[in-house]
């Protein structure tokens, strides 16, 4: 019964929209899937700490969840270090959006409880319990991306928005570049003097793709 009236209100909707509106509507939808589907992976920036030791051997997964959801598209992500893969120090979810704009927006979620979710790839049952209304929205950390004509998306938060209290931060900045199969990762902490206290300094963790995990 929720879906047939969840029906009713969608077709109501699109009905109440110009010809246009509609074709726009979709597309939008259409081009936020497509930005979903090029995110979702497995990564790998081994290649990269072989190059520099500066930088260390991280394992990124971003896993489609909620794939019925027709309002946004949804992404568990774990990141780990690649030697201690069972314990990752990052875990997220993304909501992909298109904006009035005719951008992306990659909104960031924390998880209730980020433990029982490691690897929850293996067991995506997990998330048949889980609810985006359980999610706690990190507010300012969203990433707005704006495809560009190589078919890549380059984006990041908005400047001072994103509050962080890590290593003496006062707030944290994040720009990304998504292709094919790299993802450029650049996060950083900076004071209230507007220093830098954590994260890579000379530029992005550079991810590449690699073999989807054990249970995708």
């Amino acid at each position: 019964m929720r879906i047939s009236i969840f029906a009713v209100i969608v077709v109501t909707v699109i009905a109440a929209c110009s010809p246009s509106q509609q074709r726009r509507q979709m597309m939008a939808t259409t081009q936020a899937e497509l930005l979903a589907q090029t995110m979702a992976g497995a990564y790998s920036s081994a290649a990269q700490a072989a190059r520099d030791s500066d930088y260390y051997d991280i394992s990124l997964v971003m896993y489609p969840i909620w794939q019925r959801d027709r309002t946004a598209k949804w992404l568990y992500v774990e990141q780990a270090v690649s030697a201690g893969m069972k314990k990752p120090y990052r875990q997220r979810v993304y909501r992909i959006k298109p904006t009035n704009d005719g951008r992306f927006e990659s909104a960031v979620f924390e998880l209730p409880d980020p433990a029982a979710y490691v690897h929850a790839w293996e067991k995506p049952a997990l998330f048949k319990t889980l609810s985006p209304e359980q999610l706690v929205v990190r507010e300012g950390c969203t990433v707005f991306l704006t495809r560009n004509p190589d078919g890549c998306y380059v984006g990041s938060t908005d400047e001072k928005s994103c509050k962080s209290t890590m290593r003496g931060a006062s707030y944290a900045t994040s720009r990304v570049s998504i292709c094919q199969d790299v993802v450029v990762s650049w996060d950083q902490g900076w004071n209230e003097n507007d220093e830098q206290v954590w994260g890579a300094e000379k530029a992005g963790y550079v991810f590449e793709r690699k073999d989807l995990p054990e249970g995708w």
